[in-house]
């Protein structure tokens, strides 16, 4: 099965269906023509339900939905027990090594992600080595204690770890060629051997919490798992990397090439009057969902919900120059 070389992967649960169906429609927006592939766990939502079983792929119980001439989504089922957070380098790499697919790059993107920018800017990314963008939690300094125990703690497995940037990177998107695909091995080994701190991948952030507390004495430096585990691959490994500041991920003001709605509530699930005269103004990844959800391409939602979300957004965000909200 010969795909168009265009590929994006990401992972969801429970309803960051919505997410998936947001970053969809901002990908089909920006000009992007390939495959997208969604692995989950859990149910389908009734949006996916003209999906059809799909046995080219080489993946159990995959079913495809065509949603544009251009755009074709694949629900791949997941059996991991490791919080999906952490199953990133793991999936990427199956996708990879699977000989039905023929892939030759990849991205993934958080199901919490819609596009900005025209999918040629990301393309000619890759080119530039893995391609990365910066955490609003950067930088973190050479010698932070973070660091330093990043360090030491992976001196018992025999990996050397090398500073190479006092940017701390979001583990939100990543892109990378085949010939790359020995970083996404380093990332998942740094997750393995991190798994025997944190009392196993089935532990993150995102579920159980990253390590019990009797566990911690000092500082946590696992506290993000995944992207902390992503941010050791990068001082383990020799391949070029490509890092893009936090405007990246609209954390800061300028070329902002996509929008990153971190923490919670998400999108789909805020309240936004209540957020409001609770002091938080809506953002423009906020907004920039919204847009998205309302598409021919894949529509979740009823078009008046989505007009009713635009406008309250509006309103809010215009009243918040008043009353001095928080964000």
């Amino acid at each position: 099965m010969k795909l168009i070389n265009n590929h994006v992967v990401t992972l969801f649960e429970g309803n960051y269906h919505y997410g998936v169906a947001g970053l969809c429609n901002s990908l089909h927006k920006q000009g992007f023509n390939g495959d997208v592939f969604v692995g989950y766990r859990g149910e389908l939502p009734d949006w996916t339900l003209k999906a059809e079983n799909n046995k080219e792929i080489g993946w159990d119980n995959a079913k495809s939905l065509k949603v544009s001439g251009s755009m074709t989504l694949h629900f791949l089922p997941l059996t991991t027990k490791y919080s999906l957070t952490n199953y990133k380098p793991d999936f990427l790499i199956e996708l990879f090594e699977n000989k039905n697919l023929n892939i030759d790059s990849l991205f993934y993107l958080d199901p919490d992600i819609t596009i900005n920018k025209h999918w040629d800017h990301f393309m000619q990314w890759i080119d530039a080595g893995v391609a990365l963008c910066e955490d609003v939690n950067s930088p973190i300094p050479e010698h932070h204690p973070r660091r330093v125990g990043w360090k030491n703690y992976y001196t018992k497995f025999n990996l050397d770890l090398n500073f190479k940037t006092e940017m701390y990177i979001n583990g939100g998107f990543i892109g990378l060629k085949r010939d790359d695909i020995q970083f996404l091995k380093t990332w998942k080994l740094a997750q393995e051997y991190m798994g025997e701190k944190i009392g196993g991948l089935e532990r993150s952030i995102f579920s159980k919490g990253p390590v019990k507390l009797e566990q911690v004495q000092g500082f946590n430096i696992f506290d993000k798992t995944d992207q902390d585990a992503l941010n050791i691959a990068i001082e383990t490994s020799l391949l070029k990397v490509s890092i893009i500041g936090k405007e990246a991920m609209a954390f800061n003001v300028g070329y902002n090439i996509m929008y990153h709605n971190l923490g919670n509530p998400k999108p789909w699930n805020n309240n936004y009057s209540k957020e409001f005269f609770a002091g938080n103004k809506p953002s423009l990844g906020d907004y920039h969902f919204w847009r998205c959800a309302n598409s021919e391409t894949l529509r979740p939602y009823a078009k008046q919900t989505i007009m009713w979300k635009l406008f309250w957004i509006k309103v809010y965000r215009f009243l918040s120059r008043f009353y001095g909200a928080k964000k």
